[in-house]
């Protein structure tokens, strides 16, 4: 799925942290085999829950809300489709006992292969804190169930150790990044139309939204990944998918004292995130992805998302990596650049003609100027300083439709080809 290698850095552990005493079984390597069987069990049995009286909620106006909600929570508890619960040995024969060749284009342990007929990505991933079993099967049960156009399915997992293997469909496409900046042509994009970039912003700003507030009736959800390499476009219509949905929920990136309640559109926090012990865990993130919020305190959340998701706005827009190394004649040294800051150079400039200078050359000046600044304000909304404010992926999305409908309404009046004519993705 993702088609270049990521960059991590991370905070190692200073020491080995005191293990708490708990009645609950943990992830681990002593208890892996107990979890396997234990997730076996529950794949082989069928959901008890049933829905509602079809009945309830005719009674009265007033309780028609409340009814439609537990209807949705009720429907999607019992939706035939459950996760697969795969035998470690599946997974060691599918990769030829990890020997097969790796997905080189991953920046993880991948390998691409076949289980049960259907042609996958298999992570390889490191539990980054201790899991109760419970809470590991409901959280793959709810990434499973949760279907958007813009999301890359996952299928199932299986443990061994402190590793869990997740298992993915696989997309065939190339990640943005290389579509943005091909490695063995500079001067050439796949992306050299307005509307095809538009259109990746767009699914890109829907997924987000769907992991943010539809995943699940009384969860609020991280993703915790997003960066170009993590966005896959398809052939030919040059769609947006989002990789590695349900990672930082199935390896522990994500602590909750809690789950946040949803009620009436508004989340009422029951409890926080909150960051674990540096001491027993590393956090993983991207230069020039990760807000300054989360290099200080390592506490992922939708803020630190809205960030991620606005500098590959500005990667869209521009063509240009998150950060790279200029160097500067006068001090004969180099200097750090980022996206950030050139694109508001060029957005605050009174200087004619700065903003398209900074967007993508390689359109040939073919774009709707006043839609390219508003993407690009949008896009600087997003990697505010204060994470209080971002705006929210709700607000993104919704002005994200709107500029891709104003730029296709720009596209008819000029006659310009919507139709995406077929290419390959590959280099040239």
């Amino acid at each position: 799925m993702c088609k270049s290698k990521m960059k991590s850095d991370g905070i190692e552990p200073n020491k080995p942290s005191t293990p708490r005493t708990s009645t609950q079984t943990k992830v681990s390597s002593s208890s892996s085999s107990r979890i396997s069987k234990s997730f076996e069990q529950n794949s082989q049995t069928t959901s008890t829950s049933s829905n509602p009286n079809p009945n309830r909620g005719n009674n009265s106006t007033s309780s028609s809300i409340a009814t439609t909600t537990n209807s949705l929570s009720s429907l999607r508890d019992s939706l035939p489709e459950t996760a697969y619960i795969y035998n470690f040995k599946e997974i060691s024969t599918a990769t030829n006992n990890f020997l097969a060749k790796r997905f080189t284009s991953s920046s993880s342990s991948a390998w691409r292969c076949s289980i049960r007929g259907k042609d996958v990505l298999i992570f390889q991933r490191k539990f980054r804190r201790s899991i109760e079993t419970s809470q590991l099967r409901e959280r793959l049960s709810f990434v499973c169930k949760s279907h958007h156009m813009s999301l890359i399915k996952l299928l199932g997992a299986s443990i061994s150790g402190d590793h869990i293997y997740l298992v993915y469909d696989f997309v065939n496409g190339s990640n943005l990044a290389n579509c943005l900046r091909n490695p063995k042509n500079p001067s050439y994009t796949v992306l050299s139309n307005w509307n095809s970039r538009m259109q990746i912003a767009t699914d890109l700003a829907q997924g987000l939204e769907y992991i943010h507030h539809y995943t699940g009736l009384n969860r609020a959800h991280v993703h915790n990944h997003i960066k170009s390499t993590s966005v896959i476009v398809t052939e030919p219509s040059f769609n947006a998918k989002i990789c590695h949905f349900g990672t930082a929920e199935l390896c522990g990136e994500i602590n909750r004292d809690n789950e946040i309640d949803i009620e009436n559109d508004q989340l009422k926090k029951s409890s926080k995130l909150k960051r674990l012990d540096s001491r027993n865990m590393k956090f993983e993130g991207t230069r020039g992805y990760m807000s300054a919020e989360f290099q200080s305190d390592g506490i992922a959340t939708q803020k630190s998302d809205v960030f991620a998701f606005g500098i590959v706005i500005l990667e869209l827009l521009s063509g240009e990596e998150p950060l790279k190394y200029r160097f500067d004649k006068e001090k004969g040294d180099y200097k750090r650049v980022s996206v950030i800051e050139t694109a508001k150079d060029a957005i605050e400039s009174e200087e004619p003609g700065k903003i398209r200078r900074w967007i993508d050359r390689r359109m040939k000046d073919s774009y709707p100027v006043d839609v390219a600044e508003k993407m690009t304000q949008l896009a600087l909304d997003c990697v505010d300083v204060d994470p209080e404010k971002r705006p929210d992926m709700k607000h993104v999305s919704g002005k994200v439709s709107k500029l891709y409908l104003q730029s296709r309404k720009w596209a008819e009046r000029l006659n310009v080809p919507t139709d995406m004519i077929t290419v390959s993705l590959g280099p040239r």
